[in-house]
């Protein structure tokens, strides 16, 4: 087979620039692959347009390249949809269609556009494994197909066949293994297209609780769990989650959907697949109702979940759109995100401070403190001299009061008169006039070259 409704994507993207939050990064680009599921709309990987300022298309063996744009994107699953207007693109060209989830040892076929090449490549290969895997464009743990056939760079966001069908998008390759891949399966496709097909908010759902598995004799007994009762405690629930107001701590999940959960936090998938409950959710929406079954103090109980777009404490997608931040006396402040631990390059998560990865890891979103505002770094100055050392450090009081979130912070240093005293979690005191660092502002900027003291999506200060 030829497969001409597989295309090629030329990106060029502008990520912005977490060290200097007020300015972006050279623009680049990229190459990566797509196809066609319907006249004039490719599927592709999130991650291939991510930060997309122009995005470019081309059929096998056509020179020319032909405009296109994002019309949906979910980050949390790394598929996008793109839109062709010319219509001449398409034609002659008969759409794919997606299949249904592949069985272990099912032959696959992945095309695309590797690095290197002009021409189509079609490398085969078998389904390996099925379960639920980190996508590393997310950092979300949805279900994942293993495949042993090579995804290189530029295959990126190129489809997987098998008998004719779109069975995956490929996404990723397993670290430290050779010809060895991962693709967004089918059911998650299929989800992403009805929900932009129903104009529905394309985002993967989630639960929001941390949970542990319930395998220890002792502890089941002491919850009140029977022998035939099995499912896993819940230790956390994020505030703002589709969980929040309905689990509470110390109840324990044992249904999901209708679905028995195992003492090891696993269910059967589809009858055939023992994997990780959270294989469940890349198959709903957002606004989507779900029962779910847990025991609470020592009795079960129905409750119908919500399903809402995943809240953490620290965000794991910030993708297309730029940082928040506000600059006070010299002092930067910004969102504790993981795009901002990405500072510390490819092992940020064994480089970064402790104490941020602690909160990226084990934070937990409450309605008193939302999302974490760092002391990113300290534009010297008179104004702030003695303080140039404390930076990267998160703020967790300004004058006397926990700051809930990005927008509530600054709305405190706003209003402060005299003294603005910053706790910060190291310990440190940062203490400053507030007439005296707002006096200040125009000379900071102008020697650092900053636009402004806060970015778009911050309020603006209220004159008094």
């Amino acid at each position: 087979m030829t497969y001409p409704q597989v295309v090629r994507v030329y990106s060029t993207y502008q990520d912005p620039d977490y060290e200097c939050p007020w300015q972006s990064v050279a623009p680049r680009g990229s190459t990566g692959s797509g196809v066609m599921v319907a006249p004039q709309r490719i599927l592709t990987g999130a991650h291939v347009v991510a930060n997309a300022t122009f995005v470019q298309v081309q059929k096998q063996s056509d020179p020319k390249k032909v405009t296109a744009r994002v019309v949906a994107i979910s980050h949390d699953c790394d598929l996008a949809l793109l839109e062709v207007d010319d219509k001449a693109f398409a034609r002659n060209i008969k759409p794919s269609v997606v299949g249904d989830l592949p069985k272990l040892r099912d032959a696959v076929q992945v095309v695309g556009y590797p690095i290197g090449g002009e021409e189509v490549s079609i490398t085969e290969g078998v389904v390996s494994r099925i379960e639920v895997q980190r996508y590393e464009h997310s950092q979300r743990h949805l279900l994942a197909v293993t495949v042993d056939a090579a995804i290189n760079e530029g295959n990126s966001g190129g489809p997987v066949f098998a008998r004719g069908k779109i069975v995956g998008i490929a996404f990723q390759a397993l670290p430290d293994a050779e010809n060895v891949g991962e693709m967004v399966p089918a059911p998650i496709i299929k989800r992403f297209l009805d929900s932009v097909k129903r104009k529905k908010l394309p985002d993967v759902p989630g639960i929001g609780i941390s949970t542990q598995p319930l395998e220890n004799p002792a502890l089941r007994r002491h919850l009140g769990m029977k022998s035939r009762d099995s499912g896993v405690l819940i230790t956390a629930v994020q505030y703002g989650s589709s969980a929040w107001g309905k689990f509470v701590v110390g109840d324990v999940l044992m249904q999901l959907d209708g679905h028995s959960i195992a003492d090891n936090g696993t269910i059967r998938y589809r009858g055939r697949h023992r994997c990780q409950f959270d294989a469940l959710i890349g198959d709903f929406q957002c606004g989507d109702v779900i029962k779910a079954r847990v025991l609470h103090k020592r009795k079960a109980k129905d409750v119908n979940l919500s399903l809402q777009p995943m809240k953490w404490l620290v965000p794991r997608t910030e993708y297309d759109r730029r940082p928040m931040w506000f600059l006070f006396g010299g002092l930067v402040f910004q969102r504790l995100t993981a795009e901002y631990l990405r500072n510390w390059g490819e092992h940020w998560w064994d480089k970064a401070p402790k104490e941020l990865l602690h909160s990226y890891y084990l934070g937990l979103r409450r309605p008193e403190r939302q999302e974490v505002v760092v002391l990113a770094q300290v534009l010297a100055d008179a104004v702030n001299v003695g303080y140039e050392a404390f930076h990267n450090d998160s703020v967790t009081m300004v004058n006397g009061e926990q700051p809930v979130d990005m927008v509530d912070f600054v709305g405190k240093m706003d209003r402060a008169k005299g003294e603005v005293v910053i706790k910060l979690s190291s310990g440190a005191t940062v203490l400053l006039d507030a007439d005296a660092a707002r006096a200040a502002q125009t000379r900071i900027l102008d020697l650092y070259h900053v636009p402004g003291d806060r970015s778009s999506g911050v309020p603006k200060r209220r004159k008094r």
